[in-house]
C-alpha cells in the first residue's frame, strides 16, 4: 500500500470523530415524560415482564436485532496475532456491514483471554445480552473448540464466519464453476492447500453439498495430508486420505479444482499447466493470491478463476454471507446456524449468479454488461437482491430443520434494509 492511501485508511477511520459506528436513540426523548418512560420509573415495567418470560426480551430491547462481534485477535485478517485491541478496527468494520447491508446493529468485543476455555467461559456469561454472536479472527484450531462449545452452550445463533462465511461463498461459486466446466462436483478432484479454519470449513461444506471426501486432497505446511502421518490434528484427520502423493506438485496433477487458503505465490504455473481440462482455481489469499490472475490466464485460456480481491472478476467475499444469514436466523429467532441453514445460503447465491444482473449493479460497478459465465460465477457484493434471496433462504431452512422459533416472517420478501426489523 502506497503511503498515500495508508494515510486516506488512517484518515477514514479518524476523522470526523475516531472509529466508524455509533449508538442512536430508536424512542423520543424531548420531554421530561419521555425520560420517564425510558428509564426510571418506566422502565421497571418492561424489567418486570422479562423477569416474567426471558423471551420478552425480545419485545421490549434491541436484543433481536443485536449481533455480537468477539474476536481475542489471534488471526487478523492477513496480519496474524496482533492482540485483541489490534482487532478493534475490523471488528468495527464487521459491524459496519452488518448495519449497511442487512440492518443489522452490532457491538464489537475484544477479549483478552488467557485460554481458549477463558474465551468460551467469558462468550458464555454475556450471551443473552444478544440476538446472535459473530465470532472473527480467531486461529486454528482453537477456533474450532471455542465455536463448538459455544453453540452447545448458548440458545442463540453462535458463527465463526473465517470458517463458515468463506465456506458458504466458495462452495456457491465452485458449484457454479464446476457446472460452466461441465463438470459435477461429486467427481471432481479437488486440492485444498492449506488446513486452516477457512480450508477445513470449505471442504465440509462442499462435502455437504456432494462432493466426495476421497477425491479431496488437503495440504498444509508438511504436504498431502494422507492417513500415514501421526502429527494430525482431529481438524486435519478428517481429510486424510489413501494415497502415496505427497507433495503439491503430486496432488494437482489432473485436479479439477484448486483451493488456495494459503499464501502468496504458492500455485506455479507449471502446476496450473498440470490440471484437468477447465481447471477450476480459487486463489483466496489476500491480498496476493496463490497465483496471480494475469499469471493464471496467461498460463490456461480455459481456467475459471476466483480470488479474494475485488479488482478482479469473481472475489469471494464473506459480504456476500454473513448480513445475510444473520438476517435469516434472527428473523425467525434461530437458536443456531445449522448446515441445512449454510447449505441454503449456498444455492441462494449460487441461484443468484444465473439471475440476469440488474441495471443497479450495472451502475454500481460502471459496466455495461455482465451475465453468468467464466467472469461471474459469485453475485456481486452490491446486489441489493441479496437481501431477500439470501435471508430469506436460510429463514425457510432454520424453520425447516427445526431450529427455529417463530414462523418464517411475514415481511419477507425484503427489499431494502428498511424492510427489516431494526433498520
Amino acid at each position: 500500500m502506497t503511503d498515500a492511501k495508508k494515510q486516506a485508511a488512517l484518515d477514514y477511520h479518524s476523522q470526523p470523530i475516531p472509529g466508524k459506528l455509533s449508538i442512536e436513540l430508536t424512542k423520543p426523548t424531548t420531554s421530561a415524560k419521555h425520560l420517564a418512560l425510558a428509564y426510571s420509573p418506566g422502565v421497571a415495567e418492561p424489567c418486570r415482564e422479562i423477569a416474567k418470560n426471558p423471551e420478552n426480551a425480545y419485545l421490549y430491547t434491541g436484543k433481536g436485532n443485536l449481533v455480537a462481534v468477539i474476536s481475542d485477535g489471534s488471526a487478523i485478517l492477513g496480519l496474524g496475532n496482533l492482540g485483541p485491541l489490534a482487532s478493534k478496527p475490523v471488528m468495527e468494520g464487521k459491524g459496519v456491514l452488518f448495519k449497511k447491508f442487512a440492518g443489522i446493529n452490532s457491538v464489537d468485543i475484544e477479549i483478552n483471554a488467557e485460554s481458549p476455555q477463558a474465551f468460551i467461559d467469558t462468550v458464555a456469561r454475556i450471551a443473552d445480552t444478544w440476538g446472535g454472536i459473530n465470532l472473527e479472527d480467531i486461529k486454528a484450531p482453537e477456533c474450532f473448540e471455542i465455536e463448538r462449545a459455544l453453540v452447545e452452550q448458548c440458545s442463540i445463533p453462535v458463527f465463526h464466519d473465517d470458517q463458515h462465511g468463506t465456506a458458504i461463498v466458495t462452495a456457491a461459486g465452485m458449484l457454479n464453476a464446476l457446472d460452466i466446466a461441465g463438470k459435477k462436483v461429486e467427481d471432481a478432484r479437488i486440492v485444498c492447500l492449506g488446513a486452516g479454519a477457512a480450508a477445513v470449513a470449505c471442504m465440509k461444506l462442499l462435502v455437504s453439498c456432494g462432493a466426495r471426501a476421497e477425491n479431496i486432497f488437503m495440504l498444509d505446511r508438511k504436504g498431502v495430508i494422507h492417513s500415514g502421518r501421526e502429527d494430525l490434528n482431529q481438524y486435519k484427520a478428517m481429510f486424510a486420505t489413501e494415497t502415496e502423493r505427497r507433495t503439491l506438485d503430486d496432488a494437482i496433477e489432473g485436479a479439477d479444482v484448486f483451493v488456495g487458503l494459503s499464501g502468496p505465490n504458492l500455485l506455479s504455473p507449471e502446476q496450473l499447466k498440470k490440471m484437468a481440462a477447465n481447471p477450476v482455481v480459487f486463489a483466496c489469499s489476500n491480498p496476493d493470491p496463490e497465483i496471480h490472475p494475469d499469471v493464471a490466464n496467461a498460463t490456461r485460456d480455459d481456467v475459471i478463476l476466483a480470488t479474494g480481491r475485488s479488482d478482479f472478476p469473481n472475489q469471494v467475499n464473506n459480504v456476500l454471507g454473513f448480513p445475510f444469514i444473520f438476517r435469516g436466523a434472527l428473523d425467525v429467532r434461530a437458536t443456531r446456524i445449522n448446515e441445512e441453514m449454510k447449505v441454503a445460503a449456498v444455492h441462494a447465491l449460487k441461484d443468484l449468479a444465473r439471475e440476469p444482473v440488474t441495471q443497479e449493479v450495472l451502475d454500481a460497478y460502471e459496466i455495461d454488461s455482465l451475465e453468468f459465465g467464466r467472469g461471474y460465477i459469485i453475485p456481486a457484493p452490491l446486489d441489493s437482491r441479496l437481501l431477500d434471496r439470501v435471508s430469506s433462504a436460510v429463514a425457510q431452512a432454520a424453520v425447516d430443520s427445526g431450529v427455529a422459533r417463530k414462523p418464517y416472517p411475514s415481511h419477507y420478501p425484503l427489499t431494502s434494509v428498511e424492510d427489516v426489523y431494526g433498520g
